[in-house]
């Protein structure tokens, strides 16, 4: 039954199969849960709850409930040995796509398939199945075939989605939609003020924490749908998928401040940088590359204005009627 019949249904009708299915979501042996926009959990099953040690009533944040469970060591398996680092790496492609799966360990000796269905809208349904009968060399040839899958969508240095995860992503948010020349969203080139000069004067062991500290500053602050990546050096690109102008610019205001009062060095605690921004819009079955470069030219544009601040597209301002 689609959901268009559900809707179609008196309310005692629609009421009796939502128990139903809940009753039958609580017996069965496939974990499901449901996450918000904001990542928080908003319904589990019984099977879920108990793999990933979560009380009947609780709504954690996803980042909240993997820290503690890795902290216990119990549910999901996490080969790593800097927690934040991982959550940064994961929480760049999380949510991003569509529909996802993968493979994952539990702690307790199951291997579990699981599937990330995700909304426009950013809500989630997660569900997963025990396949812990596959064969153990199988098993072992995923698994490194998911870590090299992993490896090349990330950023090595920085943790964020790599250059090819966040092209691929542009030209996807491009193509979604077939109503040509239709907004879809804005791309917004991010790039750190003065980056050769720090790394002449202060060396690269400087510089890539900086780049780090960008990395993680910039990501906390954009929401699960929105894809940050680094497309090269000092430069981000970062994706809103359904952000008017305003709305980007208005983050982006936000990100300049958060930057001026970061302090990257712990042995330098005055050190400060800041980063420029250009911004465009992204339009419906428009070339990539041509919509990169529209936002790489209104970067351009700030970092002749003097650095530390943002620069819109010229066709914005045309289409706002902004001066």
């Amino acid at each position: 039954m689609g959901v268009k019949a559900i809707k179609d249904m008196k309310p005692l009708d629609e009421a009796r199969i939502l128990l139903h299915t809940a009753t039958l979501l609580d017996a069965s042996d496939v974990m499901v849960a449901v996450f918000d926009p904001d990542d928080r959990l908003r319904y589990a099953n019984k099977a879920f709850r108990e793999a990933w040690f979560i009380g009947e009533k609780e709504e954690p944040l996803w980042a909240e409930l993997m820290r503690r469970n890795y902290l216990a060591r119990r549910g999901t398996v996490l080969a790593t040995s800097d927690f934040d680092a991982w959550l940064l790496s994961t929480l760049s492609r999380r949510g991003k796509t569509g529909r996802r799966a993968f493979e994952t360990d539990l702690h307790d000796g199951r291997w579990l398939w699981m599937t990330e269905t995700t909304e426009a809208s950013g809500w989630m349904l997660c569900v997963a199945s025990d396949i812990t009968s596959i064969r153990s060399d199988e098993r072992s040839l995923r698994q490194d075939r998911d870590q090299a899958l992993k490896a090349a969508l990330t950023d090595e240095l920085t943790g964020v989605a790599s250059r090819r995860f966040v092209m691929t992503k542009l030209q996807e948010l491009l193509f979604q939609n077939n109503d040509n020349g239709k907004t879809v969203g804005c791309l917004c080139v991010l790039d750190i003020d003065n980056f050769k000069y720090i790394n002449d004067r202060f060396g690269h062991v400087v510089g890539d924490a900086i780049l780090k500290d960008f990395a993680v500053t910039i990501h906390r602050m954009i929401r699960k749908t929105d894809v940050l990546g680094r497309v090269g050096g000092e430069e981000f690109l970062l994706l809103l998928p359904g952000a008017a102008p305003a709305d980007a610019e208005a983050l982006l205001e936000k990100m300049l401040v958060a930057i001026r009062h970061s302090s990257p060095l712990s042995d330098q605690v005055s050190f400060r940088y800041t980063f420029s921004a250009g911004i465009a819009c992204g339009n419906a079955g428009e070339d990539p590359a041509d919509a990169y470069r529209r936002a790489d030219l209104a970067l351009y544009a700030a970092k002749m204005r003097g650095r530390d601040q943002i620069a819109l597209d010229p066709t914005i301002r045309s289409m706002t009627g902004s001066p």
